[in-house]
């Protein structure tokens, strides 16, 4: 399955919870923390949904 790497840029203080919780879940937590995850749709939507927040880094 295909992979993209998530870097959270912006953050989580004074955001509301739905978005921290999304930030969370996708294993971030604190400016230039990276994971790698599988390439989903419901990924995709989640970065999608705090794209103010995290960039998708390029390998």
């Amino acid at each position: 399955m295909a992979k993209i790497i998530v870097k959270q840029t912006g953050s989580l203080i004074h955001r509301p919870e739905a978005q921290r919780k999304v930030v969370l879940a996708l294993g971030l937590g604190r400016i230039g923390k990276t994971k790698e995850i599988n390439d989903t749709p419901a990924v995709r939507g989640m970065v999608a949904k705090v794209a103010h927040l995290v960039t998708i880094v390029e390998k």
